[in-house]
């Protein structure tokens, strides 16, 4: 083993101490004046006051001692990073060398975990690659590789287990882990700038997920590229996180999402996935400036969702672009809907949402939605539509006629799937005329009573083409 401490040789940890105390106290000529007023003989403080002054620089002393006990470890190919855990102490860094390390590591307190060249840590296909179990770990630079197989067992490439908070795993590549990170009760973790792929080999139910949060609390997931996984990112009963500038792509969901309150879904991308954003019984979540595109289903879910924001994202090219189900009192604001078979598939009494200022464009079919009744949407600055065929006669920008989504024809279609072959025939668009003259062949639809003109994304033509592969 080659462990070197990068300190003075003759400069012990007590040494250290005090010298860090004589530094301190000869700061003080104790005289009267010189020294705090608790302790001045003339000073009325009462023995409390002097107690509490002893206490504040009791502290100060030990911020010292913390200091001065720091240190560097240093680990060379063919050396021990564990042993180097283990004989450093709380506070210190280990830097690890270039080099490939078959181990498997516990790091049991606090302390940074820092590669030089990016070395490898493998599992050798069992267990956790890596598991932080002491607050305040930092690990960063490194390939984390070879996890167990073992979906009972949660194996991961780092797993953080309860209590470990404030964890940071920074700019790490995890390559054949089952899970990526598997994060478990823990407060304030932040993951970013890190590579996960999954195995690869293996059926996608029989996967991990890039990484998964249980139970947690304020978190901060930020650039990470996530793949061949099973879900990109698997979120359940953690509140109060940020989802920034993320990466998820070939995956089951790029987001998997239930039981979770007041987080924030911000300039994400999730492609060529089955689902992108699936965000499941939640609510108060701000989700914008997202791109979903190229999924073989849904761009974005919205499941028995309430109270959340969703606005200015893009969502091209999926075969449904948004799937809300269940959802109420959100709103959905400034979104580009485009190139989808579907552009809006709603159902499942998705009602009191305030739908303003999209632009549904060159969708096969702009709104599937499944109700009793009509829902209206765009009452106060409306949606463009650019299959509305009505006019803007005083030139406010809003067509005169109100848009309907759904008529007899959409329906029609929906249970007799090859009518689609025959939408651009003429009997069909005098189907459409007829259902218009006579009420009682119209079918519950969106309704938005002023439809806007011109759309609000003028770069919508760039998101045309963009489907799954």
């Amino acid at each position: 083993m080659d462990i070197d401490r990068s300190m003075p040789p003759q400069t012990s940890h007590t040494s250290r101490l005090h010298a860090a105390i004589r530094r301190t106290l000869s700061t003080f000529r104790f005289r009267p004046t010189a020294m705090p007023s608790c302790f001045r003989p003339s000073s009325p403080a009462r023995h409390g006051r002097a107690a509490r002054c002893l206490a504040v620089m009791l502290a100060g002393l030990a911020g010292l001692a913390g200091n001065a006990y720091a240190a560097t470890w240093q680990v060379q190919p063919g050396g021990s990073i564990q042993a180097a855990i283990a004989q450093a102490a709380a506070g210190d860094t280990v830097h690890v060398a270039r080099g490939h390390y078959a181990e498997n590591l516990r790091i049991d307190k606090p302390l940074s975990l820092i590669g030089q060249g990016r070395p490898t840590i493998d599992g050798r296909g069992k267990g956790d690659t890596i598991r932080v179990a002491a607050e305040d770990v930092s690990v960063e630079g490194f390939i984390v590789t070879d996890s167990g197989a073992d979906l009972g067992e949660q194996n991961a490439g780092i797993y953080i287990q309860p209590g470990s908070h404030r964890a940071r795993v920074t700019r790490c590549d995890f390559s054949y882990t089952l899970f990526g990170l598997w994060i478990e009760k823990a407060k304030d973790v932040v993951i970013e700038d890190n590579l996960i792929t999954g195995k690869r080999d293996l059926d996608s139910s029989q996967r991990g997920n890039g990484i998964q949060l249980y139970n947690t609390t304020g978190a901060r997931i930020l650039r990470n590229n996530i793949s061949f996984v099973r879900d990109a990112i698997y979120v359940d009963v953690s509140h109060d996180a940020i989802f920034r500038g993320n990466r998820m792509h070939h995956s089951r969901y790029g987001t998997h999402y239930m039981n979770s309150y007041r987080n924030l879904w911000e300039d994400n991308d999730t492609y060529y996935n089955r689902g992108g954003l699936a965000l499941m019984e939640v609510r108060d979540q701000v989700v914008r400036n997202n791109r979903a595109w190229g999924n073989s289903d849904h761009g974005i879910m919205l499941r028995t969702i309430q109270d959340a924001v969703v606005e200015n994202n893009i969502v091209a090219g999926n075969a449904r672009g948004f799937f809300i189900y269940d959802a109420e009192y959100n709103t959905l604001r400034g979104n580009l809907v485009v190139d989808n078979q579907v552009g809006m598939h709603v159902w499942a009494g998705s009602v009191r949402n305030v739908v303003e200022k999209n632009d549904f464009i060159s969708n096969r079919e702009q709104v599937k939605y499944v109700a009793s009744k009509d829902e209206k949407w765009g009452a106060e600055n409306g949606n463009h539509w650019s299959n509305y065929v009505g006019w803007d006669r005083n030139g406010d920008g809003h067509g005169d006629v109100a848009y309907e989504a759904n008529d007899m024809v959409d329906r029609l279609s929906w249970r007799h799937p090859m009518v689609k072959l025959l939408l651009a025939s003429p009997a069909i668009q005098t189907l459409r005329l007829i259902a218009q003259q006579f009420p009682l062949l119209r079918a519950p639809s969106i309704v938005d009573p002023k439809p806007r003109m011109r759309p609000e994304h003028s770069d919508w033509r760039n998101w045309l083409g963009k489907h799954y592969r």
